[in-house]
């Protein structure tokens, strides 16, 4: 117990309840994989404590969603909350990494042939038996 007669579950509890602000679930689809570095923005006066050392992290070098839990202590639900916030005031980015960012496009910003047909195979991999539909049209 703790001197308000609660325990440490509990203590944890509602200190993640107040840092999301009672929010349980992220505006942003973010994966434990999700690579993430610090952008141009600013995060709002009203972030967390929390936010402040996702930054510092990501300013360092690119972090991922699951490092940043582990680094902070918290639980990875409401570090992606505290990221979804953070990507919103665009103090971070999701970068997309040069092979894919240039070689995967035409100039006009369309997915290249090759790119097409390499995810085409690797589709087919994946699911050998799958159907094929012709295109409607």
């Amino acid at each position: 117990m703790t001197a308000h007669g609660r325990t440490a579950e509990e203590s944890t509890f509602v200190r993640t309840y107040t840092l999301t602000r009672g929010r349980t679930q992220p505006r942003h689809l973010l994966s434990l994989e999700t690579v993430l570095d610090a952008g141009p923005g600013r995060p709002g006066p009203a972030q967390a404590e929390e936010s402040e050392r996702i930054l510092a992290l990501c300013r360092e070098r690119r972090r991922s969603v699951t490092e940043l839990a582990g680094r902070l202590g918290r639980p990875v639900t409401a570090v992606k909350i505290l990221i979804s916030d953070l990507l919103d005031a665009d103090a971070l980015v999701v970068p997309v990494s040069s092979p894919y960012a240039t070689s995967g496009t035409e100039p006009d910003g369309s997915p290249s042939t090759q790119l097409l047909a390499a995810l085409s195979a690797g589709l087919k991999r994946r699911w050998p038996d799958a159907v094929a539909y012709p295109q409607a049209g």
